[in-house]
């Protein structure tokens, strides 16, 4: 484990230059407002995003933002942190990656049923072949919003925006785990990830996530120190984070210290009970939020297959007649995206739209569409479908769940032309 406490990082981070002028005092003052300005909350952050929850720095970034860019930079990364920080200013800043005595005295345990336990630091990881990894990250509550419609869930409400395309760079992890000849006995069947930040009382769960060693998403992960090119803020998980293309955010655990080679997964309750997915169909009432168990339920691993339309958006003050929509869709990236379908009038009619290579298999596949708007509402859709014959359901609401995970329904837009 690193040396350093939470306050000690904060102390080393003002020293470092790395606060960025919001005080804890003044912190508190613009969450008691109720409605501070994103920007106020994460210094660095653009102003405008959508927040969710000021005390953790809870934000999704508005498409016509998130359209502009193609791999999101951190001004305008959507942000998600579990655990409030006590207020330490360097925590909430986009700008402040962690000080550099914390980095040099980082180190990841890496443990459990082997015979040949390791402690890595920075230092060695950075020593080591570096690999890329361009790919989606989305907030496993993304769309969460729109299970209002049959009824609103607890959480953030999100929008289409708590989700980026972003490029990372690190260390391969199964050649990692390969080189230090862990030995793993025949008895460790699973993978935990744990990260460093803690919670807020001595009863609270610590963050940690588990993957079954046979997961071929492993094969992809990397234990990332860089994001779009840069040392990896702390409020995205720096100084090393777990990154699993293809998975949702959670599974990709921030300030990286412990992987455990275990028999069964971690008994965290962000692994047992929360971020999980039921089964089963259910509707309001039937289940509850804290009714998940590893056995009614299964972990939120890889992405559902979505499409967002990024263009035009209501604000874009579009004219009847002519017009091209454009968005994005994305995977799991295990199977190519074969097709996206738009419709403009309400789901009447589909045309195949052109769809463009992806940077690689995690990426955003862009497309474009011509279309004809109507005078007066019109309601833009699309729809996705992969190699595996997997598309998105035109009623979302059909995967209702009480958390509130992993919309891919339809996209609706609706334009007044």
């Amino acid at each position: 484990m690193p040396h350093l406490s939470r306050r000690e990082f904060g102390k080393l981070a003002g020293v470092a230059g790395l606060a960025f002028g919001v005080t804890p005092s003044f912190a508190r003052s613009v969450f008691a407002a109720g409605a501070p300005d994103s920007a106020e909350i994460i210094a660095g952050k653009a102003s405008g995003m959508l927040v969710h929850n000021a005390k953790l720095g809870v934000m999704e970034t508005p498409l016509a933002m998130l359209r502009k860019y193609e791999h999101t930079p951190k001004e305008v990364l959507f942000n998600r942190l579990h655990f409030p920080h006590q207020g330490d200013a360097a925590w909430y800043a986009t700008t402040a990656v962690p000080p550099k005595d914390m980095v040099k005295n980082w180190t990841i345990r890496v443990d459990g049923l082997v015979q040949r336990p390791r402690t890595l630091t920075i230092a060695e990881l950075q020593a080591r072949p570096q690999e890329k990894r361009v790919s989606v990250l989305q907030c496993a509550g993304n769309g969460r919003s729109f299970y209002a419609a049959k009824e609103k869930v607890a959480g953030g409400q999100w929008k289409n925006g708590g989700m980026g395309n972003v490029e990372w760079e690190g260390v391969p992890l199964r050649a990692l785990l390969e080189d230090l000849k862990m030995s793993p006995s025949a008895a460790a069947q699973w993978l935990t990830a744990e990260g460093w930040d803690q919670p807020a009382t001595p009863e609270g769960s610590d963050f940690a996530k588990s993957y079954e060693l046979s997961d071929k998403g492993l094969d992809n992960a990397i234990l990332a120190l860089k994001m779009n090119g840069e040392p990896i803020p702390a409020v995205h998980g720096g100084p090393v984070r777990l990154i699993i293309p293809g998975f949702y955010g959670n599974m990709n655990v921030k300030m990286l210290t412990v992987l455990l080679f275990e028999a069964e997964q971690s008994p965290s309750a962000f692994q047992s009970v929360g971020y999980r997915m039921p089964n089963s169909p259910v509707e309001p009432g039937q289940f509850e939020a804290n009714d998940y168990t590893l056995q009614n339920s299964v972990p939120t691993y890889g992405h559902k297959i979505k499409s967002v339309i990024f263009s035009p958006l209501p604000e874009d003050g579009a004219k009847s007649g002519p017009v091209e929509i454009t968005g994005v869709a994305f995977n799991d990236g295990t199977v190519p995206i074969t097709d996206v379908e738009v419709s403009a009038d309400d789901g009447k009619r589909w045309e195949k739209a052109d769809v463009k290579k992806p940077e690689s298999p995690w990426a955003w596949y862009h497309w474009s569409a011509k279309a004809k708007l109507a005078s007066g509402k019109n309601t833009l859709m699309c729809r996705a479908t992969d190699a595996l014959g997997r598309t998105q359901p035109i009623d979302g609401l059909t995967r209702w769940n009480p958390r509130g995970y992993e919309w891919n329904g339809v996209d609706h837009v609706e334009i007044t032309a």
